[in-house]
């Protein structure tokens, strides 16, 4: 009953056309003491939602009336603050790449088990309460390298990355850190502040995106008592709170026009007021920004200031995607199988063989986070002392291994010998325009990969119409 009695304040909704889905979520958020409402389309949620908040979402992707992306666009475009995890029986790149993209936290294969579900939606809250952290002030044994020895840099991508950041560290300039959700851009701002002479000061991590509009003023600047109705005492913003030290601005792009303006004030003055006061208040803050948005696009959609941007965008970095650093994928899955065998107790001994071209060949949407999160639930749920690619979340999305691959290739040359040879498994289906329609969507795939999800880019790639496209990524969901 404590258990229970903890995630009362928590509310979830489920989203799903299937009702027994909707039936067996219930009962096991239910038994853990969360408060669960279900409805069975993307609609009906919205409706939901526009009605009263929630703290979680957990979504199919494929409904009658309004699916599973089309709902993420709708609760991106309306500002409704809630943290979203997408239920796919489709394991597709492209479809994972776009959820991730219009904001969802993490993804759940079918079928799963009950404690899969769960695991998630623990980390789900964890990361919800680290939306606004505060890191004390370096210890006086602490080095300024110690943080980024604890990274796991392998990939000449990511060396390349350090290199720069040992380099901007060493300066009050404001960096801009541009990436993929879950590459690891807090780490990186981390980082920077420890290799500062700014590492004795705190590190005050914050996501513009997870605070209510309402509330953006008085997170940031502060209030004094009398401000506004439930002012009751002084309150000391995040500017504040971060000074001599450095304030993290996760997403950035998700600012309103009226903070934009008074963020850039604070950039040109070093001051802030707190609201309700009359006088500024002097600040000494580093700040890096981060966001996913193209803030270009942006400018020129007329949706954040041109001038905030050239004051962010001083020293611009760059993180790669752990699809473009596959050098890192082996590194950082031992240090996660170490981390969280370790945390859950599991005695587990190693990766079973096929578990490393598993990883090394899925496309990791969620990147880095993505990763992480398939190693813990892998860690919970293997059942001997290695853990096998049934273990892993996505491993039927993955390609089959090349030993099932026709030998020849065209002119005599072996797959390994062809650079970018596509893996195919044809399994027992030897039916030709199944064949055909196999081939098909895996260079449909490759195609979505290389053009990081842009469709009419993909389509030039593929030498076929924007329209045919679309008409061919329907079907492969079972649209059309």
């Amino acid at each position: 009953m404590a258990n229970a009695a903890s995630q009362a304040h928590t509310r979830i909704l489920v989203v799903d056309d299937e009702e027994n889905i909707r039936i067996m979520l219930g009962a096991v958020l239910k038994k853990q003491g969360y408060e669960v409402d279900a409805v069975a389309n993307g609609a009906d949620a919205l409706d939901a939602l526009r009605k009263r908040p929630y703290d979680l979402i957990i979504s199919d992707f494929r409904m009658p009336q309004m699916d599973g992306l089309e709902m993420l666009r709708r609760i991106r475009d309306e500002r409704i603050r809630a943290t979203v995890i997408m239920i796919t029986a489709y394991g597709g790149n492209d479809q994972m790449n776009e959820a991730m993209r219009l904001g969802a936290h993490d993804y759940i294969s079918k079928p799963f088990r009950a404690e899969e579900i769960l695991l998630v939606v623990k980390k789900a809250e964890a990361r919800k309460r680290a939306n606004v952290s505060t890191v004390p002030p370096a210890g006086p044994g602490m080095q300024p390298a110690d943080l980024t020895r604890s990274m796991i840099v392998i990939s000449p991508e990511m060396k390349s990355v350090m290199a720069t950041v040992e380099r901007v560290a060493k300066y009050k300039t404001t960096a801009l850190l541009l990436g993929e959700s879950g590459t690891g851009k807090e780490m990186i701002a981390r980082a920077i502040h420890e290799m500062s002479d700014r590492r004795s000061g705190p590190f005050v991590a914050v996501n513009c995106g997870a605070i209510p509009e309402n509330l953006l003023e008085s997170e940031f600047f502060g209030h004094v008592k009398g401000a506004f109705t439930d002012a009751v005492r002084d309150k000391t913003g995040l500017f504040e709170e971060a000074s001599n030290g450095t304030l993290f601005m996760d997403e950035i792009g998700e600012l309103p026009p009226m903070l934009q303006v008074k963020l850039l004030r604070v950039l040109q003055e070093e001051e802030i007021r707190r609201v309700g006061d009359t006088q500024p208040r002097k600040i000494n803050v580093r700040i890096i920004a981060a966001t996913l948005k193209n803030l270009e696009d942006e400018v020129a959609a007329g949706r954040f200031r041109d001038d905030l941007y050239y004051r962010l965008n001083v020293f611009p970095i760059r993180i790669p995607p752990l699809r473009e650093r596959r050098g890192d994928i082996m590194p950082l899955a031992a240090h996660f199988l170490e981390k969280f065998s370790t945390r859950h107790g599991r005695l587990i001994n190693g990766f079973a063989p096929g578990v490393e071209d598993a990883l090394r060949r899925y496309g990791w949407p969620g990147n880095v986070r993505e990763l992480e999160n398939s190693i813990e639930r892998a860690v919970v749920l293997c059942e001997g002392d290695m853990i096998t690619e049934s273990d892993l979340p996505f491993a039927r999305s993955v390609a089959a291994p090349a030993a099932e691959v026709p030998a020849a290739l065209p002119g005599g040359a072996s797959p390994a010998d062809q650079e970018g040879a596509i893996v195919i498994n044809f399994g027992t289906d030897l039916s030709i325009p199944r064949a055909v329609e196999t081939i098909e969507e895996l260079f449909i795939r490759r195609a979505l990969d290389k053009a990081r999800g842009n469709r009419a880019q993909a389509a030039k790639i593929l030498g076929i119409a924007n329209r045919t496209l679309l008409y061919k990524l329907q079907r492969m969901r079972g649209e059309g």
